[in-house]
């Protein structure tokens, strides 16, 4: 299982287990190589631990109510400790808007506290370097008082641990021993880059961790959200918010790579960067929770990143304008349980898939709806897009799955050409281009004629994943979502029964057969895609099935969840345990939009929910 929880600043994250480790971090941004790797090679990977130094019977690891502030809980024979971690927001960021400045260094506070009787503690500071390619070296450095100030330098990185308890250097790591009594506390900070102070004082870690708590709790105040499961609707925000990209408003698919969807399989990949597919969808959330200034960042940056040439319009961009994604595997970490290669970079960069036009062009109009109006750049965008799409939607590509066989005619992806052209239709009349709507509108039509034609199967009574095959793909869940059928159409009853024919196990829906699909990999199992349980329940909402979506949904957040309600991007019913990179951002995504919809179906039904409670 993965027992993480994430803690960030809006540039990088840190994943934090419940034995008090940091086994993930990338500094300082969340695409920068990582300081911290144990996740990915427990040996030489690198850590940040502080733990009970001796048996301790159980462990608790929660969040301070509607922030991103962790808590993890030690029960000892001796006494009670607890770790509270976090990493600040910077002071330009408490007037609510993200820093346009990336560059300040970030920092990761540590408060050990014993709430009963006594503990002794240990420390193991083990940083290494650039993916663990540099074990830095590490120099004390004077500081005031008894505590500790260490430097560790290599691999063109440099960082700082703070702590006010004696700790040893070593060629390794910073380590030590020390115990607490109850009401007393250490403090440790870790500040990254070059020239930072020595002095722990300077660093305000009682003040910085108000005002931190104070910003999330400030965000969550903010949401427009009155429906049932608010603490998971809660949670999933403020984790969107800390795989958003402060300087430029990109949002990451996840802050890790390589988390494997297959137990020592080889589908590992990097997911530390932004999927304008994720993204857009996450725009719509954003807007409907009424984070207004959130969604807006992310559209500047949208413009920015497509610079309105199409040729260069990809699915995937780097969080900045400098980042790589060029694809490479390191092959001296052993991966996680194993489980290899271990990539950087993604080269589905590279891919040509024709679905990311209808995301892109759907986020734009949720501008639209939010704002009644687009700026000029943003309609110059829509336009460059939707012509890129009649002169391209009959080619065949990647498809959502990103898929390295041979390029087909996916189903899904031709959906989501109709889609662009059918929403930029829509905008077009909104903004009172005519031309434009007559040409855009009468080419949706032509695609769904022919998607209606070539991509139902009457053998299955389904979808079918590409024309000319008769296999079914769950990604054609979304289809009513579009409406490219109304969800009276008995084909959307037909479509989700054959799915949950084939690629189901209760909520639990399997992306394809991969059998079936020439995806350019060995046909690995690999776990369940959680997203699509979601999309499965929207797709009973529409069909009449609520009870069962209300079933369905109950059992994803109390099962397929880590005890923090954090999802991953796959779930395995056979281990019972989360697959594929953690926290995943469409995951989240699809929660907080099913318990909109299920919500909104209560407060449209109030007599079913009074027969759902006596029942």
């Amino acid at each position: 299982m993965y027992d993480y929880g994430l803690i960030g600043d809006m540039s990088s994250a840190a994943l934090v287990g419940t034995d008090g480790s940091i086994d993930w971090c990338c500094l300082p941004r969340f695409d920068s190589p990582s300081v911290f790797a144990a996740i990915l090679d427990q040996d030489i990977g690198g850590r940040f631990r502080i733990r009970p130094n001796g048996a301790y019977s159980s462990t608790y690891q929660t969040y301070v109510q509607d922030t991103n502030v962790l808590e993890t809980a030690f029960s000892t024979p001796t006494g009670v400790l607890s770790i509270t971690d976090f990493m600040p927001i910077r002071d330009s960021d408490m007037d609510g808007k993200p820093d346009t400045d990336p560059a300040e260094p970030p920092e990761i506070h540590r408060i050990v506290t014993c709430s009963a009787g006594s503990v002794e503690v240990r420390c193991d500071y083990e940083p290494r370097h650039d993916y663990a390619r540099a074990v830095p070296s590490f120099r004390g450095v004077r500081s005031s008082g008894n505590g500790t100030a260490v430097e560790a330098q290599g691999g063109r990185q440099s960082m700082t641990l703070l702590a006010d308890v004696p700790l040893q250097v070593s060629d390794d790591g910073v380590s030590g021993v020390f115990t607490l009594s109850q009401g007393e506390t250490a403090t440790f900070v870790m500040a990254y880059g070059n020239g930072r102070p020595v002095s722990l004082e300077r660093y305000r870690t009682q003040e910085k961790l108000r005002l931190t708590q104070r910003y999330w709790q400030d965000l969550v105040a903010g949401m427009h959200y009155q429906g049932l499961w608010r603490e998971q609707v809660v949670r999933s925000f403020l984790l969107l918010h800390l795989m958003m990209y402060r300087g430029t408003g990109a949002i990451v698919a996840a802050p890790t790579t390589s988390l494997p969807e297959t137990i020592g399989g080889s589908r590992n990949w990097d997911y530390r960067y932004s999927w304008l597919r994720d993204t857009s969808f996450t725009v719509d959330i954003l807007y409907r929770l009424g984070d207004v200034y959130g969604a807006d960042h992310y559209i500047r940056w949208l413009l920015e990143q497509c610079q309105l040439n199409t040729r260069r319009t990809r699915i995937v961009y780097g969080i900045t304008q400098n980042s790589s994604l060029k694809e490479q595997i390191l092959d001296h970490l052993r991966g996680y349980e194993d489980s290899r290669p271990v990539r950087i970079g993604n080269g589905a960069a590279e891919h040509l898939q024709m679905d990311v036009f209808g995301e892109v062009i759907a986020s734009i109009h949720s501008l639209l709806v939010l704002h009644g109006e687009i700026p000029e750049e943003a309609w110059d965008l829509v336009v460059s897009l939707a012509d890129t799409v009649i002169d391209n939607w009959q080619r065949r590509d990647r498809g959502v799955w990103e898929v390295r066989g041979e390029q087909q005619h996916f189903v899904y992806s031709k959906v989501l050409c109709w889609t662009a052209l059918d929403t930029a239709a829509y905008i077009a009349a909104a903004v009172g281009h005519r031309r434009h709507y007559r040409r855009w509108a009468q080419e949706a039509f032509n695609i769904k004629t022919e998607v209606l034609d070539l991509g139902w199967s009457d053998t299955k009574g389904a979808f079918r994943q590409r024309y000319g095959s008769d296999a079914l793909d769950a990604s054609n869940l979304a289809i009513p979502f579009f409406s490219l059928v109304p969800r009276e159409d008995p084909r959307v009853r037909q479509n989700v029964d054959a799915i949950e024919r084939e690629l189901t196990d209760g909520p639990l829906v399997w992306r394809y057969i991969p059998e079936e699909t020439d995806d350019g990999l060995e046909a690995q199992p690999e776990g369940a895609f959680t997203l699509l349980s979601f999309w499965l329940m929207g797709n009973l909402i529409y069909t009449g099935q609520t009870d069962r979506a209300f079933d369905y949904f109950h059992e994803m957040i109390t099962r397929c969840s880590n005890h923090l309600g954090l999802f991953a991007e796959m779930f395995d019913p056979a281990e019972n345990r989360q697959l594929g990179n953690f926290p995943q951002a469409y995951s989240h995504i699809g929660l907080i939009h099913t318990a909109l919809n299920l919500s909104g179906y209560i407060a449209d039904t109030p007599t079913r929910l009074i027969r759902r409670r006596q029942g």
